[in-house]
C-alpha cells in the first residue's frame, strides 16, 4: 500500500512538472511573439508610415531611399534598444526580488537607479560631458551605490527585509542629490537632465546599442548559470549551505549580476522607472506561482518597454513626443499602491 502511495504521489509530482514545462514554454513563445509583434508596429507606424514588406526589404538589405533611412536611421535603433534594455531590467528585477525576497526589491526602489541618476546629472551639469561619457559615469554611479547599500546591510550576511530599507533611504539621498545639481543649474541644461532622468530610449545609436548589446551577452549567460543557485537561496540560508551552495557568496554574485544588468540598462536609456518592478511579478504569474521564470520577465520586460514607447510616440496628437520614463511610470505607480495595500492588508 504504502509503495503504492508512493508511486501514485512521484507520479502526480511528475505530471505536474511537465504540465509547468509546457505552461512555460507555452508563455514564453508568446511573450516573444508579442515582442516581434511590437517590433513589428514599431518599425512600421509613424510620421512616415511603412508596410511590412517595405520594412521586410530595408532589413533583407535590399531597402532604399526615405525608408531605408526612416528604418535603419531612426526606427530600426529605438526599438533594438528598448528591447535590450527591457530585457536588462527585467531579470535585473526578477533577481532583485528572488535573492531577496522582497517585491519591493528592485532598482528603482532600492535607490540604485536613482544613484545612477545622481552621477549622471553630475555628469552633465557640473563636467559638461558627452553622452558616451554621462553613460559610463551613471553605471559607475550604480555599482558606486549598490556597494554602499550592500555595506550598510550587511550584518553577518544580507536580509532582504534590511537591505530594501537601507536602499529606500540611499534613494532618498541621491533624490536630495539630484534636486540640489537641478535647482543650481541652468533651465536649458536643467531640461536636458529630466528628459534623461525620466527615461528615454528616442536617441538611441549603433555603438550605444553594440555595448549594451555586449554587455548582454556576458551578463545574461551568468544569470543564467546562477539560476541553481538562486533556486536553493529561494529555499533559505541554512537548506541552501546543506545543498552544498555557500549561501552569502552566491547572493553576492546574483546581487552583483542584477545590479550590473540595472546599471546597463539605466546607462544606456536613463533610469526608465518601475520595469524592473513589474516585470518579473507580471511573468510569475503567467507561468506559474514558484517559478523562477528568468526568460519570461526578461520578455515582459521588453514587452513593456516596447509598449510603452509606441504609447509615448502616438498618445498625443501632432510631433508631440514623450519620454517612455513617463508611460512606464503611469504602468508602474498603480502596481505599487495596489501591492503596499495587498500587503498591508495581509500582514494586518
Amino acid at each position: 500500500m504504502i509503495t503504492a502511495e508512493l508511486t501514485a504521489g512521484i507520479a502526480r509530482v511528475a505530471a505536474r512538472r511537465r504540465t509547468d514545462r509546457r505552461r512555460a514554454r507555452a508563455v514564453t513563445a508568446a511573450l516573444a511573439a508579442a515582442v516581434l509583434a511590437l517590433a513589428g508596429l514599431g518599425l512600421c507606424i509613424g510620421g512616415f508610415p511603412l508596410g511590412v514588406g517595405e520594412v521586410a526589404a530595408v532589413l533583407l538589405g535590399r531597402g532604399e531611399g526615405l525608408a531605408e533611412v526612416v528604418v535603419m536611421e531612426f526606427r530600426l535603433p529605438r526599438v533594438a534598444m528598448g528591447l535590450l534594455v527591457g530585457a536588462a531590467f527585467g531579470v535585473s528585477g526578477a533577481l532583485f526580488q528572488s535573492v531577496l525576497g522582497n517585491p519591493l526589491a528592485s532598482p528603482d526602489i532600492l535607490g540604485i537607479s536613482w544613484g545612477a541618476s545622481a552621477a549622471a546629472v553630475w555628469a552633465l551639469l557640473i563636467l559638461g560631458l558627452g553622452t558616451l561619457a554621462v553613460s559610463g559615469v551613471a553605471f559607475l554611479g550604480a555599482l558606486v551605490v549598490a556597494a554602499a547599500i550592500y555595506l550598510l546591510a550587511w550584518r553577518d550576511g544580507v536580509t532582504g527585509y534590511r537591505f530594501v530599507l537601507i536602499g529606500i533611504g540611499v534613494a532618498f539621498m541621491a533624490s536630495s542629490t539630484l534636486a540640489y545639481l537641478l535647482t543650481r543649474s541652468d533651465v536649458r541644461e536643467a531640461q536636458t537632465a529630466l528628459v534623461w532622468m525620466v527615461g528615454s530610449i528616442g536617441s538611441s545609436r549603433w555603438h550605444e546599442i553594440a555595448i549594451v548589446a555586449g554587455a548582454l551577452l556576458v551578463l545574461m549567460p551568468a544569470a543564467a548559470l546562477l539560476a541553481d543557485r538562486l533556486r536553493a537561496l529561494e529555499l533559505g540560508g541554512e537548506l541552501a549551505s546543506g545543498l552544498g551552495v555557500r549561501a552569502e557568496r552566491a547572493r553576492l554574485a546574483l546581487l552583483l549580476t542584477a545590479v550590473a544588468l540595472a546599471a546597463v540598462g539605466t546607462a544606456a536609456a536613463g533610469p526608465v522607472a518601475f520595469v524592473a518592478f513589474v516585470s518579473a511579478p507580471i511573468a510569475r504569474r503567467l507561468v506559474g506561482a514558484g517559478a523562477l521564470a528568468l526568460l519570461p520577465s526578461a520578455l515582459v520586460g521588453a514587452v513593456v518597454v516596447l509598449g510603452a514607447d509606441l504609447v509615448a510616440l502616438h498618445l498625443l496628437p501632432g510631433d508631440v513626443q514623450l519620454p517612455v520614463g513617463v508611460v512606464t511610470g503611469a504602468i508602474g505607480a498603480p502596481y505599487l499602491l495596489w501591492l503596499l495595500a495587498t500587503t498591508g492588508r495581509r500582514t494586518a
